[in-house]
């Protein structure tokens, strides 16, 4: 039995790293405590409760985690402070050892952390020994062992909300600790996705982002389709936009495509991990797919929807990738209609059967390959709002944060700015028609006018 009466007028602060699927996870965590009455620690309060959830993509991640939950702890010495997430599932017994940490919760344990809180924040308080017999670590379980899904739906500081559809993973690419951390893939059910995103709309919710490690994976556990949780999620009234935040090019089929493209809220904007444009840099990746099935692919979406976004993920730097192979890689995403390239370097991770691969790229050429990719993507970027300069569009606008403009976002993930002088509280959340401008001051968006009647 939880005890919420003790965590009642309870402060605490909350530190995410990562992906989207973690600031979901962290604001649904955020939600379950306010509901127990615990709120936010506002600027230079002392928390008594800090939850760190963390990534561990690269060993700058890693890094990153560590600085993260030494800070908190500094700056909230006597908070009972929880470390949950990637980092927190692959190095439980390091974390647990760093001072002043009280929990470490893995991927089934985190789907019980009120549980667990509820627990050791007891013992604390009656000064007692920390859960499981000094034990304060929860995260020891095998990829395989790793079976809970814990749901989350959230909105956070942001107008979008996030549904986790989706998580872990089965493909095992040798580079990737993911499966290792969050365990192998599964699924919440297409009926109770349909509830939360009805949930969403009863909330005012416009637009749904749909997240997981490896979304297209959908149905594992409830053998269902991917497919068919966008067509239910489609039928739900109130939602206006759903995003699809990642899709693999082998599950990224011709039936969604057309779906999407005809469909009432799903938005012509597509996110697909490439990863390398070299046949022989996806092999030793042990990706699914070929460049020549990825290059259809974005013909079938230019095709159905030639006004699409469509990110791409590269990583450089793996093992493996010589000059040559990175020249092929650069070659063929220049020849590519795609929008923006999420750039960023290998990181060797512990374990991986990447290590095992000889050809070694040093850190000077990693940055250099970063910097030509990233200076492409800037090209196609700029070039892709060029030719919608002039145009009228359809902008969900979100809440400035204090001192920015007003911003939304189209249809297709332009970004669209509005002077200071013309933006307006009421338009938070609000779908706009807007006339779209020239580029802002560091060209990362347009500027847009609202057009009234």
């Amino acid at each position: 039995m939880i005890n919420t009466s003790a965590f009642q007028g309870k402060k605490a602060a909350f530190f995410t790293l990562g992906c989207k699927l973690n600031f979901s996870e962290t604001s649904t965590f955020g939600q379950m405590l306010h509901d127990m009455g615990v709120t936010t620690v506002g600027k230079g309060e002392q928390a008594d409760i800090c939850l760190i959830n963390t990534c561990s993509v690269t060993e700058v991640a890693d890094h990153k985690c560590r600085q993260a939950i030494h800070r908190l702890v500094r700056q909230h010495p006597n908070a009972y402070v929880v470390v949950t997430g990637c980092y927190a599932q692959l190095a439980p017994v390091l974390i647990s050892e760093i001072p002043g940490v009280d929990l470490v919760l893995g991927s089934n344990e985190k789907a019980n952390l009120i549980q667990f809180l509820s627990e050791g924040w007891s013992a604390k308080m009656d000064g007692k020994a920390a859960v499981d017999d000094g034990k304060r670590y929860h995260a020891v379980a095998k990829p395989k062992e790793i079976t809970t899904f814990a749901p989350s739906c959230s909105r956070g500081n942001r107008t979008r909300y996030f549904l986790k559809v989706q998580d872990g993973c089965d493909y095992f690419c040798t580079y990737c600790t993911i499966p290792f951390a969050r365990g192998l893939s599964r699924n919440a059910t297409i009926s109770s996705l349909v509830e939360q995103a009805r949930g969403v709309a009863a909330e005012g919710g416009k637009e749904i982002v749909l997240t997981g490690v490896n979304i297209g994976d959908f149905g594992k556990t409830t053998k269902e389709r991917f497919i068919d949780l966008v067509k239910s999620l489609d039928q739900v009234e109130g939602i206006k936009r759903y995003r699809i935040s990642s899709l693999e090019p082998d599950l990224l089929n011709d039936e969604l495509i057309d779906f999407c493209a005809h469909s009432r809220a799903f938005m012509p904007h597509f996110h697909i991990p490439l990863q390398s444009g070299s046949d022989a840099v996806l092999r030793l990746m042990h990706r699914r797919y070929d460049r020549a099935l990825f290059a259809q692919k974005v013909r079938s979406i230019k095709q159905a929807m030639p006004n699409a976004f469509i990110g791409v993920d590269v990583m450089v730097g793996t093992r493996g990738e010589t000059p040559d192979c990175f020249e092929e890689c650069y070659e063929f995403l220049r020849g590519l209609d795609v929008t923006q390239l999420h750039v960023f370097p290998y990181s060797e991770r512990p374990g991986t059967a990447a290590l095992r691969i000889p050809y070694v790229v040093d850190a000077k050429e990693k940055k250099l390959r970063s910097k030509r990719l990233l200076d492409l993507s800037d090209e196609k970027t700029h070039a892709f709002y060029a030719q919608h300069i002039g145009k009228e569009a359809e902008v969900l606008f979100e809440k400035a944060p204090r001192g920015r403009a007003m911003h939304g976002f189209t249809r297709n993930y332009i970004r669209v700015e509005l002077p200071p002088t013309r933006a307006k509280a009421e338009y938070d959340n609000q779908l706009l028609k807007v006339r779209l401008g020239n580029f802002n001051y560091d060209k990362t968006a347009l500027m847009g006018e609202v057009i009234h009647g």
